[in-house]
């Protein structure tokens, strides 16, 4: 038998807020707190929002580097978002029509570069705020219109320290030949870390280095070194074509900003494996995904070569993510290391990769270390929360276990403070 509906209540006799015992009354409904994942406001306009007309992206993009913000959201219905210290923010600001998006953005773009977008509905390009910084820029379309994201490439190329690496990264950037990868998810810093890596071989040694990149991120000077940079789409068709022209081009260092083909990746641990030193980048977590990742992407009758070729030619991976640095903002780098050892290295041949965490583990000796093994350094220093690395962990009760071994041990939990903070 079907319940009758409750009896609809009159829109002018709202009935007052039902109190629970431990809880307390709920607040009125003008007063009620925003959902946990809406996006706040970047503060409360004490003036109308500005108006978007014949507004200059430049405008918004100046922001963006007053505020140290690593992105700008454009996109229809909304107001211009910029992500600050990892967290969403939107600024006082008119929402975006289709008009207002599709003017800003077709505003910088060489007609060559619209038909592009209006044939393939997607557009990477990076975009010069003069005298200020560098945008890489990803175009693309939402429910029909216009949108876009600029990512910020600060002007000057930072050091490893500065950006709080661990100090290995400058010995396997000193390494003869083989393959480097750094790994991680989107937005975990990965380019930044690729370019502060070149930048030190660029000041150290005499190298020819080519970058095959799309867009180029960071600008590179000639200083020890020789630095081409090729990009994507205007200097070549793509990396594939790319890498394998540079074999002819007398490098001593190769950067591929990605790997996103089986080709590409065979052709990378080739060029490794003739003698020179190759850095890339993967969208994984860990080294052992990495591996894995390189090696599925081929036909079950080539895998076994390429765990050979792999075995003999990778150097390290990097494995990377950024987290809110606790009690202050800005973020702090969590890197996984994983150098070839000879362990290691039977490891991958013998396609056992499930159990090269646990070599991590045992080798720190050799400044390997894991991913959990960092949050756990990180936590007890103070530089993060425990939410944040039970949230970012491998596996969270293998964190929590190290965590409480290692407090008991010292009689306490560490310090705190921490490196300067990264944007």
């Amino acid at each position: 038998m079907q319940n009758n509906p409750p009896p609809r209540q009159n829109p002018g006799m709202m009935p007052p807020p039902v109190s629970r015992p431990g809880v307390g009354s709920m607040p009125p409904m003008g007063q009620m707190p925003p959902m946990q994942n809406e996006i706040p406001k970047e503060e409360e306009p004490a003036v109308p929002p500005i108006s978007l007309k014949d507004l200059h992206i430049d405008e918004l993009l100046h922001i963006v580097v007053d505020k140290n913000a690593s992105d700008l959201h454009i996109c229809y219905a909304s107001p211009p978002v910029v992500r600050e210290d990892g967290k969403l923010k939107r600024l006082n600001y008119e929402e975006f029509t289709p008009q207002d998006t599709q003017r800003m953005m077709y505003d910088i773009i060489s007609d060559e570069n619209i038909n592009k977008f209006e044939t393939t509905l997607e557009l990477d390009f990076s975009y010069q705020l003069p005298k200020r910084a560098r945008f890489r820029v990803n175009m693309y379309r939402d429910r029909g219109a216009v949108a876009a994201a600029f990512r910020l490439i600060p002007q000057k190329i930072p050091t490893v320290e500065q950006l709080n690496l661990p100090p290995i990264l400058k010995p396997l950037c000193e390494k003869p030949r083989g393959l480097i990868l750094v790994t991680g998810p989107t937005g975990s810093g990965k380019s930044t870390s690729l370019a502060a890596m070149i930048n030190h071989i660029n000041i150290n040694f005499a190298h020819h280095i080519i970058t095959i990149e799309d867009p180029i991120e960071y600008l590179h000077e000639h200083k020890q070194s020789v630095i081409n940079q090729r990009e994507v789409g205007s200097d070549t068709r793509s990396f594939l074509n790319a890498l394998r022209g540079s074999l002819r081009e007398d490098p001593d260092i190769l950067l591929v900003g990605e790997m996103r083909d089986m080709e590409t990746i065979s052709l990378a641990i080739t060029a490794a494996e003739t003698g020179h030193l190759v850095f890339a980048t993967l969208h994984t977590n860990n080294a052992a995904e990495s591996v894995d990742r390189m090696i599925d992407v081929f036909p079950p009758g080539q895998q076994e070569q390429i765990r050979v070729q792999l075995s003999n030619n990778l150097v390290a991976i990097i494995s990377q993510q950024l987290l809110p640095r606790a009690g202050s903002g800005g973020r702090v780098p969590a890197n996984e290391i994983m150098i070839a050892s000879s362990a290691i290295r039977n490891l991958i041949r013998e396609a056992k990769s499930h159990q090269i965490t646990s070599m991590i583990q045992t080798s720190g000796n050799m400044g390997m270390i894991t991913m959990d093994q960092c949050l756990r350094d990180l936590y007890l220093k103070g530089f993060i929360t425990m939410e944040d690395a039970m949230t970012r962990c491998q596996n969270p009760d293998e964190l929590r276990k190290m965590i409480n071994t290692t407090t008991q041990a010292q009689g306490g939990q560490g310090g705190q403070g921490g490196p300067p903070a990264r944007r």
